[in-house]
């Protein structure tokens, strides 16, 4: 009995421990500067999902031996809701062993307010550098990872960002919308980022290879040949834009695995992604 009862705080003393292994950051704490329109009463949360969410929070997993390296990292979901684990807090025990500090983001769901994520996202990068020192990060050494619809939100803030101080140093993206325009679009990214009536402007506006220049931060890009969720040309044309404007780019298109994998062990290319993502790391950020 003695045994059964130690074993039994043994195991909820790891399980406090786990839940404890990042810092929550509310992004809004006074007050979010715009409105999605959505409540608290909206959000609902399942296993690796969160749908309609309506509070953005920032969670942070410290590096027990930083480098200076950060990474913010947005999930995917379509822009209806967050796969918040296997596109998110999975991958932070893999990056703090690389010394870097990791930041997931909850990010507000759109509803018909396009504004609202990235504004959530310059947020969070404004939160990371402001604690770069506590946290034992270089201001100038802050990325942004997303996947999917996250990775077109992670795409947007390294070419729609508003000032030096939200603009990411790198941009790392799996599989990401980069389109708008229909037909190559993932298309309910589309609607519930820019409505169903979106005009053929906005559409172009919001297609993230006309709006990379020089300053576009480097990329690492990579996705599966067989992705029928969103086309690879997405990725193909980004590359090609960045090229164009002599950004730094490397494009890692794998022969199968479709979409969603993010850190899944059953993505067959796994350790390949892995490791060449840890490569380009160490050779072009972390140095």
């Amino acid at each position: 009995m003695k045994l059964v009862t130690i074993l039994t705080v043994l195991c909820l003393s790891l399980n406090l421990s786990a839940q404890q292994k990042y810092i929550e950051i509310p992004l809004w704490p006074d007050g979010a500067p715009n409105s999605s329109g959505l409540s608290e009463a909206d959000e609902k949360a399942s296993p690796d999902w969160i749908d309609q969410v309506a509070t953005a929070t920032l969670y942070v997993y410290k590096a027990g031996k930083p480098n200076g390296v950060a990474i913010l990292m947005c999930p995917g979901g379509g822009y209806r809701g967050v796969a918040i684990d296997h596109e998110g807090h999975d991958m932070a025990a893999w990056l703090n062993a690389q010394g870097i500090t990791y930041a997931v983001l909850k990010y507000r769901m759109p509803n018909g307010h396009r504004e609202v994520p990235l504004s959530d996202a310059e947020q969070a990068m404004r939160i990371i550098r402001s604690h770069a020192g506590e946290w034992g990060v270089d201001p100038q050494r802050v990325g942004v990872m997303g996947a999917s619809a996250g990775g077109h939100l992670a795409a947007s803030l390294a070419t729609l960002y508003s000032s030096d101080e939200t603009r990411p140093d790198f941009q790392i993206l799996f599989y990401p919308v980069i389109s708008m325009v229909p037909g190559i679009t993932h298309q309910g990214s589309h609607d519930y980022l820019l409505g169903r009536d979106a005009t053929k402007e906005l559409e172009k506006q919001y297609t993230l290879q006309n709006r990379v220049d020089e300053r576009t931060p480097q990329a690492f890009l990579m996705l599966s040949a067989d992705d029928r969720t969103v086309p690879a040309v997405n990725s193909m044309d980004y590359c090609r834009a960045l090229i164009e404007h002599k950004v730094p780019a490397a494009l890692h298109v794998y022969p199968t695995g479709g979409h969603g994998w993010g850190f899944r062990d059953n993505f067959p290319y796994k350790r390949q992604w892995t490791e060449e993502l840890e490569k380009w790391l160490r050779e072009r950020i972390i140095k």
